[in-house]
């Protein structure tokens, strides 16, 4: 990694929502497929790169806030480097009993994702850790999860955060198929 990289292109990206939504899942596969790692690391086979404790490991769950970095260019930039930005990436813990160490990394954010479980919905640690973020005015996007899963429903999801967080939300993909019939999205 490069130790002076331009705070121009430098981000802090946090990934937060309630427990099991898919938070270290998902920053393992940004790892992937950003080059950073050559394995997807799972959590049933503690081979993940952000749940390094031991403690997370036997538990499955993330304790403390993760962070490491990996690289983006804008694909409208066809691979031109001086358009290269270093994203550090914030894998932060879903349980409630773990909310301080959320708080903790949404000071230092410049965004964050909000995962949400395509079955759930907004659940309540979702719904404290969204509040926190409003408190310290950090920019978010939403990625519901789990949308191949028996009884995923992107529009219910949807609805619930219009509902219970925020009226302004719009998406921006769109799955193309539901549960066992989950292709990918446009």
């Amino acid at each position: 990694m490069e130790e002076n990289y331009p705070l121009e292109k430098l981000r802090d990206i946090g990934f937060i929502a309630h427990i099991d939504a898919g938070k270290t899942t998902t920053t393992e596969r940004v790892l992937f497929y950003t080059g950073i790692s050559h394995k997807i690391g799972e959590i049933d086979e503690g081979t993940t790169i952000m749940d390094w404790m031991d403690q997370e490991r036997e538990r499955g769950i993330t304790i403390t806030a993760a962070a490491t970095s990996c690289f983006w260019i804008p694909t409208y930039r066809n691979k031109d480097e001086n358009y290269k930005y270093r994203i550090n990436i914030i894998d932060t813990p879903g349980h409630i009993d773990f909310t301080a160490e959320v708080q903790r990394s949404l000071r230092v954010l410049d965004g964050a994702v909000v995962i949400f479980d395509g079955v759930a919905g907004v659940e309540p640690q979702s719904e404290t850790v969204w509040h926190q973020a409003d408190k310290f005015n950090v920019p978010r996007m939403c990625f519901i999860n789990k949308l191949d899963r028996t009884g995923a429903n992107f529009e219910k999801d949807l609805e619930s955060i219009k509902e219970r967080l925020t009226l302004h939300a719009q998406p921006i993909n769109i799955p193309i198929g539901i549960e066992d019939k989950f292709e990918g999205v446009i």
